[in-house]
Parts: structure tokens; C-alpha cells; sequence
């Protein structure tokens, strides 16, 4: 990840131990969670923390650009591996399911990060998506009715099993809906999708 060229290996460390740290927090308790207890978490002192981010600002962004980035791996990871677009389909939602832990940000709903890094970030997801849908549509295997924001949106709520779950029940029931979603983007047979909504906006994209 370029954010992290250039730091020494201690300073690599302590930085991937803060990011650990935050996103566990940011999941159990929010983004407002105080900068001391991310520190405790990460087993690092305060003043460590503020020189890898000065700001809860900078740390949130960081939390999206590691997200975004493992998001847009596992789309081109997918397509890379090939095998027809349901397949690349099939290994995009495993891979996504696989890294949840690494896609805090995108997921439990915190601020829109408006940085431009994150936003070029988000509209490569997109493109790479809307690609992937084109060839699937010229194979015949996809209904022309969905979008990339369905596939994102199937893929936040695949992330999210249902609490209490060991997690093998959790990584079980995750297979279950996707094998169930990916059957419904066939084209045959499919039932018209209720109205999209501009959802870009809300994103940072517009």
C-alpha cells in the first residue's frame, strides 16, 4: 500500500497495529470512539498514534482508503482468476466476504470520506463492476436491470451476518446468500426490479 513506503519496519508495525485497532473499535463502538482507547487497543502510546495520524479525520480516511482498496483488490483479483462472469461474480463476493475485517469503513455506515483518494477509489470499484456487468450481459447469464451499486450493496449486506453466529454458522450463512443472490441475477424468469435510487450522492460521488 503506498501510504506505508518509506516507514521504517517498526513504524510499519506500529501503524498496521493502530489501523487493527481502529477498525476493531470503529466497529464495536463508532468512529466517535476516543483516540486513547484506540491507542490502549493497539498497544501503543498516544503520542505514537498522533504522529502515524494527527487527526481522528486522518485516521477514519486511512480506515476507507484500507477498505476501498481491499474492495477493489477483490474485484480485480476476480476478474483476473476469469472463468466466466458468474464465476468472476462468485469469487469477487467470496473474496470481499473473506477481508470484512478490512472493510470497516465502507460498512458500518461512518461519514462520507470526501477525500479524492477514496473517491477515485470508489469510482475504479464502480467502473470495474460496470464492466463486469457488460460482459455478463453479452454472455446472456445477467439481467439487464442491475447495477454496480447492487452488487456493492449485496456485498455490504453479505459482510454483515447475523450477530450471535460462531463464525463458522456466519461464513456458512454468507455462502447461502450468495449463492442465492448470484441465482437471482439470471435472466431468466426475473420479476422487474422496484425503481433505483440515486444512491452516488450520498457517496461522495456526485
Amino acid at each position: 500500500m503506498w501510504r506505508m513506503t518509506g516507514l521504517r519496519a517498526d513504524a510499519r508495525r506500529n501503524r498496521e497495529k493502530i489501523l487493527a485497532a481502529a477498525r476493531e473499535l470503529f466497529r464495536e463502538q463508532g468512529t466517535a470512539v476516543a483516540l486513547d482507547d484506540i491507542a490502549r487497543r493497539a498497544e501503543v502510546g498516544i503520542g505514537t498514534l498522533y504522529r502515524r495520524f494527527p487527526d481522528r479525520d486522518a485516521l477514519i480516511t486511512d480506515v476507507a482508503l484500507e477498505g476501498f482498496e481491499t474492495g477493489l483488490a477483490a474485484v480485480e483479483g476476480a476478474r483476473a482468476a476469469g472463468g466466466g462472469t458468474v464465476r468472476v461474480l462468485d469469487e469477487m463476493f467470496r473474496r470481499v466476504v473473506a477481508q470484512r475485517d478490512r472493510l470497516v469503513m465502507p460498512l458500518i455506515g461512518g461519514p462520507v470520506v470526501r477525500d479524492p483518494r477514496v473517491q477515485e477509489l470508489q469510482r475504479a470499484i464502480l467502473g470495474a463492476l460496470e464492466e463486469v456487468l457488460a460482459e455478463g450481459r453479452a454472455e446472456g447469464v445477467l439481467r439487464a436491470d442491475v447495477t454496480a451499486f447492487d452488487l456493492v450493496g449485496a456485498a455490504a449486506m453479505a459482510c454483515r451476518p447475523m450477530p450471535h453466529l460462531p463464525p463458522g454458522a456466519a461464513a456458512a450463512l454468507a455462502a447461502r446468500h450468495l449463492a442465492v443472490y448470484l441465482h437471482g441475477l439470471r435472466p431468466q424468469g426475473a420479476l422487474a426490479l422496484p425503481a433505483m435510487v440515486e444512491v452516488g450522492e450520498h457517496l461522495g460521488l456526485a
